[in-house]
């Protein structure tokens, strides 16, 4: 059936009217504008631009124009508007997952062989205490953080106590150790007394229930400041609590302090100074959980919680001699918490005894609605796990003697060979990370000394845009003076996209070629410090467990680049190895080192302070 130009406009007038009002509504453009350019553009097309130009329409001549060509789309374009303000903490659209096939296909393969079960948390038992209490302050300051749990348990200590014990220690020690920023006295008092009620009242909430510990001080804290080790936020208090520290004071812990990170979480340099390393105070405590660390070695939390994005769990903890837990990516919420990149933190205990980190880890593991990375997967402790049941791994660079008691314990152990690698992986994806999270703050350090961000150099090539203050600048040239200013949230501004975007494709490669390098492994022993980087990239857990006492290897002097000062000389302390495990097995990795700290004493060393 045939039909008449002004029939087809009739028909386009309806159709236009329905477009105009569902944007309207969704997109605020103004629907009678729309409308009108919408007609003068299908005038245009149906019976020319001079029956447009009667209409007023600035059209085009149609000396070289068809009606089968678009109209100029400056006719249908909204008016300009001002892009949404973005803090630190909003989460991009894509999500990493670190599981090969996706979390889908992860959740669907533990529903099919766990059923609900699998999502469902485990109830921590703690072992009931054995052999006197100790007496001294200073012994109980030093209890693993179990062993604390049950003595309150059994009501033979009481969370007042020990808070005013670990009060006292952090008050004596802070000036030394510089590990925290805010102690938390008046509140502190308060949960611990609740504590005492409740369990006297027979409402005891599970093993952490009067146990007090220290936080990272980049999770907000409703009343107390919120520094992220910056001078710029001593005095910021960010109104919440971030969700680690809800769930474990709906655990019953308690919060006795807002533990030292280094600037922006890097290293242990903060505004007041050098976080220190306990065993040996010429050297700091590593970063940037440097705090955590430091308190935990010391005695003056029960445990801590820090956080990773690349080794700032795994360096403190090995180099304060203590024993951690960098979680598999995604089975804990990071929501309050300031954000480094959201592809890579992570948020793990820090602690005395491997059994410690699976008691915190229990508690507060799993899904957040808040934060969209989170998945919730069987955590299930076995203190008695036989060694010989699995599948494990050793590198020719692993500690023979970490690993010839573990053989002695009743592990078999594989030889395993390098671990896979992808050429252009780096760290181009996490600078652009960084500076994606922190541009409100770098924008506005840029206002207060003139910096055109417009003006930036561009990036280094391939497209990673340098570590250097802006772009390929040297470290020297920045106008900004460290303390007010980390470089790493500069150089990610000027990377290209489409460098970014290839990253990620090849970070995806990396993670299947893990994937298939775990297949026939639980588990695995390599060197030191050895697959940090990598495992940042594919999301994998590990333990760190001290593994004999000795003088560290911490390096320094030696004459490089001229320097002729003599290295320093330091004391003996715990030595620490790693056991990092598939995805998804953190429970394995802590009991077989948990096997090892049966059977060995290093974890109990403490240092003299």
């Amino acid at each position: 059936m045939s039909s008449t130009p002004h029939d087809r406009l009739d028909h386009l007038q309806t159709q236009v009217a329905a477009m105009a009002e569902e944007l309207e509504a969704h997109s605020g453009i103004d629907r009678r504008q729309f409308m009108y350019f919408s007609m003068v553009a299908a005038a245009a097309s149906t019976f020319g631009a001079e029956s447009a130009r009667a209409m007023g329409a600035n059209v085009p001549s149609l000396d070289h124009w068809t009606p089968d060509v678009e109209m100029p789309v400056s006719l249908f374009q909204p008016p300009a508007q001002t892009p949404l303000a973005l803090g630190n903490g909003e989460a991009p659209a894509l999500t990493f997952q670190a599981y090969p096939g996706g979390t889908g296909a992860l959740m669907e393969k533990l529903a099919r062989e766990r059923g609900r079960a699998a999502f469902d948390r485990a109830v921590f038992l703690v072992e009931k205490s054995t052999g006197a209490m100790p007496t001294s302050d200073e012994d109980l300051a030093f209890l693993p953080a179990h062993r604390i749990s049950a003595l309150i348990k059994e009501r033979k200590l009481t969370s007042a106590r020990i808070t005013d014990i670990y009060l006292a220690r952090l008050k004596k020690l802070n000036p030394t150790l510089l590990c925290a920023v805010t102690i938390m006295e008046d509140s502190a008092r308060a949960e611990a007394k609740k504590a005492d009620a409740e369990i006297a009242a027979g409402k005891y909430r599970g093993a952490l229930h009067g146990v007090p510990y220290g936080i990272k001080d980049l999770f907000s804290t409703k009343g107390v400041p919120t520094t992220w080790g910056a001078k710029d936020f001593e005095d910021r208090i960010i109104d919440e609590d971030a969700e680690i520290v809800v769930r474990l004071r709906e655990a019953g812990a308690v919060l006795l302090a807002k533990l030292s990170t280094g600037l922006f979480a890097q290293n242990d340099q903060w505004f007041r100074g050098r976080t220190n390393n306990p065993w040996n105070l010429n050297i700091g405590a590593s970063g940037s959980s440097a705090g955590p660390a430091s308190a935990t070695a010391a005695g003056c939390v029960a445990f801590s919680i820090g956080t990773e994005t690349q080794g700032s769990i795994v360096s403190p903890s090995t180099r304060c001699g203590l024993s951690a837990l960098r979680p598999t990516f995604g089975r804990s919420t990071r929501h309050g918490g300031m954000v480094l990149a959201w592809s890579q933190d992570r948020v793990g205990p820090i602690c005395r005894t491997i059994e410690d980190c699976a008691m915190v880890f229990n508690a507060y593991h799993g899904v957040d609605e808040k934060d969209p990375s989170t998945l919730t997967t069987p955590f299930q402790f076995d203190r008695a796990i036989k060694l010989a049941s699995l599948r494990v791994g050793v590198d020719p660079q692993a500690p023979k003697e970490l690993v010839d008691k573990l053989k002695a314990l009743g592990m078999n152990p594989k030889d395993v060979g390098p671990r896979p690698t992808v050429p252009g992986v780096g760290g181009g994806g996490l600078n652009v990370e960084y500076a994606a999270a922190f541009d409100s703050y770098v924008q506005r350090k840029a206002k207060e000394i003139g910096l055109d961000l417009n003006a930036l150099p561009a990036p280094a090539a391939g497209g990673r845009g340098g570590a250097a203050p802006f772009g390929n600048a040297p470290p020297n040239t920045s106008p900004m003076a460290p303390a007010d200013w980390n470089p790493r949230f500069v150089g990610g501004r000027t990377a290209l996209a489409f460098e970014f975007m290839q990253n990620q494709r090849r970070r995806m490669v990396l993670v299947a070629k893990w994937g298939e390098y775990m297949k026939d492994l639980d588990l695995f022993i390599g060197g030191p410090n050895a697959d940090v980087g990598p495992n940042a990239q594919t999301g994998h857990p590990c333990a760190v467990v001290p593994y004999k006492f000795d003088v560290p290897q911490f390096g320094g002097g030696g004459g490089r680049g001229g320097d002729t000062t003599p290295a320093p000389t330091y004391k003996p302390q715990p030595i620490c190895g790693v056991i990092t495990g598939a995805l998804f097995n953190d429970d394995k990795i802590l009991s077989v080192a948990h096997q090892f700290q049966k059977a060995t004493d290093f974890h109990t060393k403490r240092p003299a302070l």
